[in-house]
């Protein structure tokens, strides 16, 4: 099944945390900003004297005045976590930045997992074997699915026989790419990442007081526990003199007469009959939306005199609104696009683990994601890639690998081990089912980034899935909605702003008629 190295080798050395970079007294610093709201100048840190820290502190933060504990911000080095753990807590709210290793383009050549403390003697050895067997098979699955990437590509860059040897190496290294994006659907989401990651002061606060509300309770609150103790070092106040003990599991409102290990398997199958064969299925809009955004953009404007669709091209199309051509994403600091917040859509989607968790990376088009451990079926419940599913040999390793991960999770739990540890072992491809709502004003962005045919295919297609259905119900909202090709071409030079990896298709001739074949 392909070599893996570093088989022999440990699977965990355990979770990284580093502070990288702060706020000097970011405590004080909170203090001063309070103390500035009732003072005639701006107050600064090093006035705060001992007295208005054990004062205004504690008043500040029990009246639920917290504005003053977003000024100070902290940001982390992670490494030696878990994907579950990003999605399920790190990821799962709008405020933080991050950015993180990529599996899409960075071969994982030897297996690198969080393994749970708690396990011991035959349930550790399950767990470590079934990690690595889903690394050989993610090698085996590189391996055959390269030259059918390879075929692909070269038929659509049309690589001449007697290309340059520069040329076929760029097309021999994005075959690979485009294997391991792929291969990766049967890694565990067990997986180790590393990241940048940073988070105001208050909003550590909340991930210190809700780490358990997640599927991975124990590891969130050892990183979160090192995240917080990374602060204390740096200023004891910050958590001695304000804040709140961590939520008990036992007291999670999440979890209260919802056990762990149980699944409703009707739910899951009128979800499923739901999305009538699509990915993503619109399932609730603002009737209105466009005469309101027409209106909206009249009092903006003060023009009383513009009709519905003047109104909508002064805001949505890029030659009368050249925002649109600005790749800052400028919308939120416009008066006239901010009208496009009155337009709402509400979608229900199903997407695999390793999709879903680029999916949330789109933090102000927020989801309701499921507890894993309360709607993971007893059977492999899975997004299988087109490329594996329509290669026989590849589609059968697949099988192979996600049944073994349901098993080993079935054995655990026989074992008696924790729900949550069992959940580690199941693969990328994991289905998650889940309801988004975005604004007009934020699906515009996340439309013109994912409906590029370098998005994530599982994206793309959910994307164009919930273009379709918006432009069904509102077409004169969606007259100029697409990727950066289609939006800038006859406007803006570049036309493809990804550069060097334009995808060598000339979308722009026939979106959104257009066919994606990797």
């Amino acid at each position: 099944m392909g070599e893996l190295r570093g088989d022999a080798g440990a699977l965990d050395d355990g979770p990284e945390i580093r502070l990288r970079n702060w706020f000097d007294a970011p405590y004080d610093d909170a203090i001063a900003a309070a103390r500035t709201c009732y003072s005639p100048r701006v107050i600064r840190p090093e006035e705060i004297t001992p007295g208005q820290r054990r004062r205004i502190g504690p008043l500040t933060y029990e009246g639920g005045h917290h504005t003053v504990y977003t000024h100070a911000t902290f940001e982390f080095e992670m490494s030696g976590i878990s994907r579950q753990l990003v999605w399920s807590l790190l990821h799962s709210f709008p405020f933080y930045n991050t950015e993180q290793q990529s599996q899409r383009y960075v071969k994982l050549d030897e297996a690198r997992a969080h393994v749970p403390t708690a396990l011991g003697g035959e349930a550790r050895e399950v767990y470590e074997r079934a990690v690595r067997e889903a690394w050989q098979a993610y090698a085996e699955l590189t391996r055959r699915l390269t030259p059918i990437t390879w075929g692909i590509l070269s038929e659509l860059w049309r690589l001449p026989d007697r290309a340059s040897k520069a040329f076929g190496k760029n097309v021999a290294r994005e075959a690979e790419k485009k294997a391991i994006e792929t291969a990766r659907y049967v890694i565990p989401v067990a997986c180790h990442t590393a990241m940048v990651y940073t988070v105001n002061g208050i909003t550590l606060h909340r991930l210190h007081r809700m780490a358990a509300a997640c599927d991975t309770p124990t590891e969130a609150r050892l990183v979160v526990d090192r995240m917080v103790s990374e602060v204390r070092k740096l200023d004891p106040a910050f958590f001695d003199e304000i804040g709140e003990a961590p939520i008990p599991e036992d007291e999670i409102v999440e979890f209260a007469d919802t056990p762990a290990g149980r699944f409703d398997a009707a739910g899951i199958e009128a979800f499923d009959k739901s999305l009538d064969g699509r990915s993503a299925r619109l399932v609730d809009w603002g009737a209105r939306a466009p005469k309101v955004v027409a209106e909206a953009v009249r009092n903006v404007l003060g023009r009383s005199d513009l009709d519905d669709e003047e109104a909508l091209a002064r805001v949505l199309d890029p030659a009368r609104n050249r925002y649109r051509l600005d790749t800052l994403d400028l919308g939120v600091h416009s008066p006239l696009m901010r009208t496009l917040a009155h337009a709402n859509y509400t979608f229900r989607k199903k997407l695999s683990h390793t999709a879903d968790s680029q999916d949330q990376r789109h933090r102000m088009v927020p989801g309701s994601r499921p507890l894993l451990s309360r709607t993971v079926p007893d059977t492999p419940d899975v997004i299988e890639p087109d490329l594996i599913a329509g290669a026989p040999e590849c589609h059968a390793l697949f099988r192979e690998s996600v049944e073994a991960a349901w098993d080993a999770r079935a054995r655990l739990q026989a074992l008696g081990a924790s729900p949550e540890f069992g959940l580690y072992l199941l693969p990328n491809a994991l289905a998650v089912r889940f309801e988004e709502t975005g604004s007009l004003l934020h699906l515009v962005h996340k439309w013109t980034m994912r409906t590029c045919l370098n998005a994530q295919r599982e994206i793309f297609d959910a994307s164009m899935d919930e273009v379709a259905q918006v432009r069904a119900v509102h077409p004169e909202l969606m007259r100029h909605i697409g990727p950066p090709c289609s939006v800038r071409t006859g406007l803006a030079r570049p036309r493809c702003t990804e550069g060097s990896h334009f995808c060598g298709i000339p979308v722009w001739k026939t979106f959104p008629e257009i066919e994606r074949r990797i």
